[in-house]
């Protein structure tokens, strides 16, 4: 019989087939997504017409561009003749933009949102993350897909501060969050800001003996009762009488929660204490989540990362515990992590095999053994592999290369100077030491191992390792071994190692020093410590 699968779910594909395909009818609490686009492009460019003949469209990592193509114009095709406001729209972008990068764009968004919103509960949101340059038209295609009466918010972030290396314009400060209901009710928890300390220090001025800040307010009856109406130690009510109860009063009196002025004229007032207060509900404008800057603790390296913060304040804001959170273009992970944390379900799902490599490193570094999640559409056989390696190389290097820990050493297609990846990491001393890998998803030669060898050497690495599909002959292994070995205080290591994607797949790693923090190919996630242990009885069993 088969396992149950476990709540949290990793796909790698693309998003509209995995949505069609893995995903039920309003099985989902809460959707965000952050679509790659190419927003660092002159603004002109993603309105030139195109010719439609180009390569097909396709979202490579760290590349966030999508074009007009033959591919986008097919899929333009396939929605208008779906018909109804999705199409409209649409058909209305084409005769106002004309066929270029940003109609491509909104062609290629069009299918997918219809997806996410069949996938969403009633009760559900959809948060879609952008900058200025689409927004505006995004706006228009959500209120087609979901209905405009659906629309909840525009958030706008303030991701920076504004630079000088702009001309004749403004500088550019903030992305925007578009939120979306599927429903008349969906789930909503307010969320607040810390007050600032302006705000504090104008409203909060009193300081108790015991050192607390605090404000009062008055106890003025709204209404006119006359049963409210009695003096108190003294004091006397308002003409309209107190706001509650003789008991209530005596309640609020033994608490410590009364303030009486020393003047007997003046009347008793409520404390209000300052770390009792939620703080300020939070608006539309976020301008108190810092960007990621290069010495950011959970700073991967990935150009598109977004803080924790805010992933988890959307979070927050609109699921429970227990939900399940969705995130079609993962990216690093940044999204199902901060669900993780907040004791949600999740799925993730990306197109390439270096953001599903690199999210399997930071939940392994946050989480250790506390995420339980399912791989879903990585090769799990040699057979597969090979259909990968004939589909796309690059993929093929990508998922090899995250067997193993490593990143790629370009990550733009085009002549790899024989290293397909490096590893990183420590030695007994301290010292930052390098292991070469090559992929080799084809035909295996003899000059493959002579050639890392060279790499090696060339780049002073301490250790070489060659993956590939097809197995190494016995000379090849012995010219590997002519190589020697790596000396660590862990012992010795292959200087130069043959690893099949077979021996991958069975679990082999290279031989390396393997204690914890090591590895420093890719910056660690900072663990997650949980606040609550009973969050984790919220993943089930996966008997």
């Amino acid at each position: 019989m088969r396992h149950k699968p476990l709540p949290n779910r990793l796909f790698y594909g693309d998003n509209l087939h995995v949505l069609r395909r893995h995903v039920a009818d309003e099985s989902v609490d809460l959707i965000y997504l952050d679509p790659p686009f190419n927003s660092n492009a002159n603004y002109n460019v993603l309105f030139a017409a195109k010719d439609g003949h180009q390569a097909a469209a396709q979202i490579q990592a760290f590349e966030d561009t999508w074009r007009w193509d033959e591919s986008a114009a097919r899929q333009f095709d396939e929605t208008v003749k779906e018909g109804g406001k999705v199409a409209d729209v649409l058909l209305a972008f084409e005769r106002f933009l004309g066929t270029n990068d940003m109609l491509a764009y909104l062609v290629m968004m069009a299918p997918r949102l219809v997806e996410l919103r069949r996938v969403l509960k009633p009760t559900g949101s959809l948060y879609l993350h952008c900058d200025p340059t689409a927004s505006h038209y995004l706006k228009l295609l959500l209120d087609a897909v979901f209905g405009p009466e659906q629309f909840r918010s525009e958030i706008i972030w303030k991701r920076t501060v504004s630079h000088n290396n702009v001309r004749n314009r403004f500088g550019d400060e903030t992305d925007t969050i578009l939120s979306y209901g599927k429903g008349p009710q969906p789930t909503f928890n307010l969320q607040y800001r810390p007050y600032s300390a302006e705000y504090i220090k104008s409203h909060y001025s009193q300081v108790d003996a015991d050192g607390r800040r605090f404000t009062t307010r008055d106890l003025r009856n709204p209404g006119v009762r006359p049963n409210l109406r009695y003096d108190y130690k003294g004091y006397k009510p308002h003409p309209n009488g107190w706001a509650f109860t003789l008991e209530k009063m005596k309640e609020y009196d033994a608490k410590g929660l009364l303030y009486f002025p020393p003047d007997k004229e003046g009347r008793i007032r409520l404390k209000r204490y300052l770390d009792e207060m939620p703080g300020t509900p939070l608006g539309t404008v976020w301008d108190d989540i810092l960007p990621l800057n290069s010495q950011a603790q959970e700073r991967l390296g990935y150009p598109t990362q977004k803080p924790e913060a805010l992933l988890e304040r959307i979070i927050a804001a609109s699921s429970n515990p227990g939900d399940v959170v969705l995130d079609p273009f993962c990216g690093c992970g940044t999204a199902i992590t901060a669900a993780q944390k907040l004791g949600r379900h999740w799925i993730g799902i990306d197109i390439t095999h270096l953001a599903i490599g690199l999210i399997k490193l930071r939940f392994r570094d946050t989480f250790r053994d506390d995420a339980q999640f399912e791989v879903l559409g990585e090769p799990t056989t040699a057979e597969d592999a090979a259909e990968l390696a004939a589909t796309d190389k690059y993929q093929f290097q990508w998922w090899a290369l995250g067997l193993v820990g490593a990143r790629p050493a370009d990550h733009k297609k085009g002549a790899d100077k024989g290293v397909d990846g490096r590893l990183y990491f420590r030695d007994g001393t301290g010292e930052m030491q390098l292991a070469v890998i090559s992929v080799k998803g084809g035909h295996l030669k003899a000059t493959d191992v002579r050639d890392l060898r060279g790499v090696v050497e060339r780049d002073k690495a301490a250790l070489g390792a060659l993956l590939s599909f097809e197995t190494p002959t016995r000379a090849m292994r012995t010219e590997a071994a002519a190589a020697g070995f790596y000396t660590s205080p862990w012992g010795k290591h292959p200087r130069l190692q043959l690893l099949t994607v077979a021996q991958l797949l069975d679990g082999a790693r290279i031989d390396m020093p393997q204690t914890a923090g090591v590895n420093q190919t890719v910056k660690a996630a900072p663990r997650h410590r949980k606040q609550d242990a009973e969050a984790r009885d919220l993943f089930g069993s996966t008997e």
